[in-house]
């Protein structure tokens, strides 16, 4: 049976892992679908063609992704600090789990729009519709399933980010297993750390997964 001691750290760790998942994931959302749309409807024969905005915006999602996060987070020290007034903890943790989730949910954004047929967008057109009105009545309603399994995708990723960030003081179950599991060698607290992360994905997964089918109006449950 466990320690209560134990229980009570893997208890509070997991709380805050859940706590800097759900909050990144988030602004991440908030913030990288607007890029994700962007992306999209600047490129060519798209609904607002710009070369310039394309292709920038795609250069600095590109820049994003390809940092490693643990570089990132080191990286934007002062930027966290000018958000979260702190770098330690796991409130200044979200600030670079939700810069490394924006071109992650930029890409995926793009990716589920572009699966949309051509012809719904120029049936909207045809009708005269706007460029807003095809945005938020036709892109993100058509790609709603395949944009909910794209959160869900990168809320996993959060979890293992969000496991890293333990490297730096973030807290949460990377923290736990650092200062307890590593440098003290308590190998059960490391090994129970590993199953709810396990546990955390595969609840994330099946969720979102469940979600997803039953917004999908082409294979109805």
């Amino acid at each position: 049976m466990l320690n209560p001691q134990v229980l009570q750290l893997l208890w509070q760790a997991t709380l805050e892992t859940l706590y800097m998942v759900g909050n990144s994931t988030l602004f991440g959302c908030l913030l990288g679908i607007p890029v994700g749309v962007l992306l999209v409807i600047t490129g060519p024969g798209h609904i607002l063609p710009n070369p310039v905005i394309h292709r920038l915006s795609g250069f600095v999602v590109n820049v994003g992704r390809s940092i490693p996060f643990i570089i990132l987070m080191i990286a934007i020290i002062p930027f966290t600090r000018m958000i979260a007034g702190t770098s330690i903890g796991t409130t200044a943790a979200i600030v670079p789990l939700t810069v490394a989730a924006i071109p992650y949910v930029a890409r995926l954004v793009e990716s589920a729009l572009s699966e949309i047929d051509p012809g719904v967008i120029e049936a909207a057109q045809s009708m005269g519709a706007s460029p807003l009105q095809i945005i938020f009545k036709v892109l993100l309603p058509e790609s709603l399933p395949t944009l909910v399994l794209g959160v869900t995708i990168t809320a996993v990723s959060l979890v293992s980010y969000s496991a890293m960030a333990g490297a730096i003081g973030g807290g949460g179950l990377g923290d736990l297993a650092i200062r307890y599991g590593y440098q003290r060698f308590r190998g059960d607290i490391m090994l129970q750390t590993v199953v709810i992360l396990v546990v955390l994905v595969q609840l994330i997964q099946s969720i979102g997964s469940a979600l997803a089918r039953r917004l999908d109006h082409r294979h109805p449950s």
